[in-house]
């Protein structure tokens, strides 16, 4: 697999609407989008982390400085017939998962357009649409969310996340549940929680949830599964999972029957595959969760979730619920029944680049030739 050079861009885009969770709110986004170069091509991945290390230890400027003074290093050292072999190229560096991801979904990206191929063929996809479902974030007052819920259900997503804390959870969604009493409905509560809040877990349990996603600390297996045990309410495991085997402990333990698959979170392509895999071997639910893209990182996500074990709407909204004007060309756009072209007939992302709209929201680049 020829590739000539890596270059890393740093964008800042503002997002139409604030999105706040437990961890705060976002009114842009400060990210890095990395491309691979062949000297015709160029294949494009997005880095997922946010400003600060609130999701995960990951940040941008840190996923930043991984991918220069280590990633690419290692890259360019390496002899790569594959994307599928960059994982094992950067298995030396420990974590950052997310900085991993980016650079490998531009292999990936790059090598589908030298084969001709759509991302969605090269990851294996079988769904001609995706189902797709909204994240929202937490609102002020219960009008506000019911407001937002009943946008959301009259625009046709499939299934709607309502993000939840201490003091805005069991109240809140009863209210909606109130007057959307057949609306597919979970909570996320971002690991706010701990087992001393059983009584806030049994009462959700009343409201007939799809699941509840990662409501105790960001590294924990084990008390989920006691949690499990204790409520009716599925639980669904988030930050919890960075690897094939994280998903293969959470559910042999029993912590989880669920997961929420992100591709930044998990390192890459290449072992979402292998969750993907591990989950509709073992029956367990999965989606592709969303981490407020833009266009590259979603078309990554479209094709990811056409594969079969995807058995879960996930959180892959159009492009024109985040921002003004995309980066890419078409925007991704969704059907009046919540679903989601995938778009097989074009090489790679399935979608252009506008580079135009990149380099208007580029505030650093840097190019890092490979040996050839």
């Amino acid at each position: 697999m020829h590739v000539e050079s890596i270059t890393i861009r740093r964008l800042r885009m503002e997002m139409l609407t604030p999105f706040t969770t437990s961890f705060g709110t976002q009114t842009h986004r400060d990210l890095l989008i990395v491309e691979a170069h062949d000297g015709e091509t160029t294949g494009y991945g997005e880095c997922v982390a946010l400003a600060a290390p609130i999701y995960s230890e990951e940040a941008t400027s840190t996923c930043q400085v991984a991918l220069t003074e280590y990633l690419i290093p290692l890259l360019a050292a390496a002899e790569i017939t594959h994307p599928r072999e960059v994982t094992e190229v950067l298995a030396p560096i420990k974590r950052n998962n997310m900085a991993k991801a980016a650079v490998e979904g531009a292999y990936w990206d790059l090598w589908a357009k030298q084969q001709g191929i759509s991302l969605a063929e090269a990851y294996g996809g079988t769904r001609e649409q995706i189902e797709v479902g909204l994240s929202i974030g937490l609102k002020e007052t219960d009008a506000d969310l019911l407001e937002a819920v009943s946008a959301a259900v009259e625009t046709g997503y499939r299934r709607i996340k309502i993000k939840i804390a201490p003091g805005r959870d069991v109240d809140m969604l009863r209210a909606v549940r109130a007057q959307f009493s057949q609306t597919p409905i979970m909570a996320d509560a971002n690991s706010a929680y701990t087992l001393d809040d059983l009584d806030v877990f049994t009462a959700l349990d009343e409201l007939d949830l799809m699941m509840i996603e990662q409501p105790l600390a960001h590294d924990d297996i084990v008390d989920h599964r006691k949690l499990a045990e204790q409520i009716r309410t599925p639980v669904c495991l988030d930050e919890s999972i960075h690897s094939a085997e994280d998903a293969r402990k959470g559910i042999e333990l029993g912590s989880t029957e669920i997961i929420n698959l992100k591709v930044g979170r998990v390192g890459g392509i290449t072992e979402s595959l292998a969750i993907e895999q591990l989950c509709r071997d073992r029956g367990i639910g999965l989606w592709c969760g969303g981490m407020l893209e833009t266009g590259i990182g979603r078309a990554h996500n479209v094709a990811i979730a056409s594969l079969p074990g995807f058995t879960l709407p996930g959180d892959t909204a159009p492009s024109s619920r985040y921002w003004a004007e995309d980066i890419i060309e078409p925007a991704v756009t969704m059907s009046p029944d919540g679903r989601i072209e995938v778009p097989y007939g074009t090489p790679g992302l399935g979608y252009d680049v506008v580079v135009s709209r990149l380099d208007q929201h580029t505030v650093s680049s840097t190019t890092h030739p490979l040996k050839t």
